[in-house]
C-alpha cells in the first residue's frame, strides 16, 4: 500500500456536555496540527499516490470551513461534542466529498483509503480512518 500525506493546521474554539470533560466543558480553544494520509494499492498513471499539491489545496479548504470558529455556534454541530476524534471523522468525510466531486483529480477516484490525524499537542493526538 502506497500512502502521501499533507499536514495543514486549524484553530477552533468550542466546549463540551457531560462531566467526563471536567473543565473543558467550558468555552475554550484549540489548535489542531492536521495530518490527511491518502492511500491507494497501486501507483496511478503518473506514478502518484495523490497529487500533493491539489492534495493540500483541498485539506486547505475543508479546514477552513472550520477555523477560527466556535463550534458551538455551528448548526451541523448542534448537540454533538466536538471531540477530536469527532472532528477527525468531520474532516475525513469532507475530503472524501472533493475527493467524489473530482477536486483532487480523476486519478484520485482510484484511492483506497483516506486516514486524518488531529495532534492536539506533541502527547495526544486521534485519528479517523475510512476505506474508498
Amino acid at each position: 500500500m502506497f500512502s502521501v500525506t499533507v499536514r495543514d493546521h486549524m484553530m477552533i474554539a468550542h466546549s463540551f456536555r457531560g462531566e467526563v470533560f471536567g473543565p473543558a466543558q467550558r468555552l475554550h480553544g484549540a489548535t489542531y496540527v492536521v495530518d490527511a494520509t491518502f492511500r491507494r494499492q497501486a501507483l496511478d498513471s503518473d506514478n502518484l499516490v495523490v497529487d500533493i499539491g491539489r492534495a493540500s489545496e483541498q485539506l486547505h479548504a475543508v479546514l477552513a470551513e472550520l477555523s477560527y470558529r466556535n463550534l458551538d455556534e455551528v448548526e451541523e454541530f448542534t448537540d454533538v461534542n466536538t471531540s477530536t476524534e469527532a472532528l477527525a471523522r468531520v474532516v475525513a468525510d469532507r475530503l472524501v466529498s472533493r475527493i467524489e466531486a473530482g477536486d483532487l483529480g480523476e486519478n484520485a477516484r482510484g484511492l483506497a483509503g483516506l486516514s486524518v490525524t488531529l495532534h492536539e499537542s506533541h502527547v495526544a493526538w486521534a485519528s479517523y480512518e475510512r476505506s474508498l
